[in-house]
């Protein structure tokens, strides 16, 4: 039987958001558009300075207009945003998807009564923004970021200038920013040139001999590059104090979150590794973690107390917008976008995505490939089946799964180890080949054991 569908006429659709208003957002003016029975001038034009925007927001109060929306565009919609949502409005950033056939040509002024349009009748998706502490959290975390990438430019810039002087320090020893590496080249830079006595300055933890180091270090000390090691050592140390800096403000967000939530009912579980990360925090993460959210996210195997800390920066600390698990995925774009015409699925790739929280699910699934954990039994069987990249695309939706059902529902995570896993994979082919040799007319017995 065939299906009929009923057709809806344009008098059937009626305004989601009667009170909705839309911008256009620009470099150096803004657009903004109301509705047209709300105003006689319905578009109008407003510059980028503060008072601009506060006359922005004044016309939008006269208009009675509660909601609205306006796309990303670079930073320009930063400050309009703040400003907007001080002032009491329902601020909505749209994914740009949604929004980007334009009917008819293409101009500021249509771009803004299209966005208006749209938005009245509800059908733009409002991205996700944390909002209060959580968004200075991520303010913070992001500039630390930042410095730490200028951090790693200028550790670059040590490297080249010990080659240049054939220096191999960085051959020989895993970081020269350690205790060994940096210790060598201050001692440098206050005049050592003995090999001997450099070499004798490295950590007992290092695992390269004196003698290794010693050779290493048998260099042509050219003065122009000296002065180049100096300035980069120079450079990495005023980028860590402004990390240290950071770190202060980040700490003090972090306990101001936790002052405001409730007490957690379990105590803090022993770490799961002592060894220290890379670039981390100089204070406890992971208490103050347990002391926001109520539960240990360490414990999911991949994530550090800084990896965690930078997805709680991401996501916030409630879930609660996204409905399941699923819903979660496909907004980090780690589950399959399928495209189905005719009853046939033409594709299922995921979709291009430049989601930070889904860049660090994917690191720490290339992280807990390395471990003999259930988690990186799944990443080296996949990664064999389908390739690395699937594999980490894989691996990373397992982890964010396990980060909704943690941080949303409370669950506590334990690791059932690798061999487990590989058990349970073998039971399930196994019952696939029975089932299937039952469908054939054939029944599998297990092979009597050799001798």
């Amino acid at each position: 039987m065939a299906k009929t569908f009923k057709s809806i006429s344009a008098q059937d659709i009626t305004p989601t958001h009667h009170n909705a208003a839309a911008i256009d957002i620009g470099a150096k003016f803004q657009v903004a558009a109301v509705d047209p029975q709300r105003a006689a001038e319905p578009v109008r034009s407003f510059g980028t300075f503060t008072e601009d925007l506060g006359r922005l927001a004044d016309w939008f109060a006269e208009c009675g207009v509660r909601t609205i929306a306006m796309e990303s565009n670079g930073v320009y919609w930063i400050p309009v945003f703040e400003i907007l949502d001080q002032r009491g409005f329902d601020v909505v950033l749209v994914n740009a998807r949604d929004a980007k056939h334009v009917p008819g040509r293409k101009t500021d002024i249509s771009d803004a009564q299209w966005l208006q349009r749209l938005h009245a009748y509800g059908l733009l998706r409002a991205s996700f923004r944390p909002k209060g502490e959580i968004a200075t959290l991520r303010a913070y975390l992001r500039q630390r970021e930042r410095l730490l990438d200028y951090t790693a430019a200028h550790i670059q810039h040590m490297q080249k200038a010990l080659m240049q002087m054939n220096l191999q320090l960085h051959h020989v020893v895993s970081d020269i920013t350690g205790l060994t590496g940096i210790a060598i080249i201050r001692s440098m830079l206050d005049g050592e040139r003995n090999p001997e006595t450099l070499a004798t300055l490295h950590d007992r933890r290092c695992q390269a001999s004196v003698d290794t180091i010693r050779q290493a270090l048998i260099g042509n000390y050219r003065d122009e590059h000296v002065f180049a090691l100096r300035q980069a050592v120079d450079f990495h140390d005023f980028y860590q104090t402004k990390v240290a800096e950071c770190d202060s403000e980040i700490q003090g967000v972090m306990r101001r979150l936790r002052d405001a939530a409730a007490a957690p009912a379990a105590k803090l579980p022993p770490a799961r590794s002592r060894k220290k990360q890379p670039n981390f925090c100089g204070f406890d993460v992971r208490g103050l973690l347990h002391g926001i959210l109520g539960c240990d996210l360490t414990q999911i195997d991949g994530l550090g107390p800084y990896l965690a800390l930078k997805l709680v920066g991401e996501c916030g600390t409630d879930l609660s917008a996204w409905p399941t698990a699923k819903h979660f995925t496909s907004w980090l774009s780690l589950a399959p976008s399928n495209k189905i015409s005719g009853g046939k699925i033409l594709s299922s790739r995921t979709r291009k995505s430049k989601s930070r929280a889904a860049a660090l699910l994917r690191l720490a699934a290339t992280t807990v490939g390395r471990t003999e954990t259930a988690l990186g039994a799944l990443y080296r069987r996949l990664s064999a089946r389908v390739g690395k990249s699937k594999a980490i695309t894989a691996t990373a939706r397992k982890i964010a799964v396990l980060f909704y059902n943690t941080l949303l529902h409370g669950m506590v995570y334990a690791d059932p180890g690798a061999s487990a896993y590989e058990e349970r994979y073998r039971k399930r082919v196994l019952a696939n080949l029975q089932r299937r040799a039952k469908s054939l007319g054939y029944v599998l017995h297990e092979a009597p054991a050799p001798g």
